[in-house]
């Protein structure tokens, strides 16, 4: 893929990102008439441990949270495909 601003990127795009989070809207979200029912996003990491400590701070109950706040979405690990022989 080509960068029109390489500068710009966060992490080595030449490292492998085995590792994802899904993240989905959960049915019946008034949100997923804006998206659609079937949006997703994927996020990639080099490592599980990376994706666990993500995926951790996405699910959790973030500073500006109002009380009694919950996540409308759908958090997934994704693990890499194994090979076959």
């Amino acid at each position: 893929m080509q960068i029109c601003h390489e500068h710009n990127t966060s992490h080595d795009l030449n490292v492998e990102r085995p590792f994802g989070i899904r993240v989905r809207i959960k049915p019946g979200d008034s949100f997923a008439r804006v998206l659609g029912a079937d949006w997703e996003a994927l996020h990639w990491f080099e490592s599980a441990q990376r994706r666990d400590r993500a995926l951790a701070d996405m699910a959790s109950e973030h500073l500006y949270s109002r009380r009694g706040d919950a996540p409308t979405l759908i958090f997934e690990a994704i693990e890499p495909a194994k090979k076959s022989k």
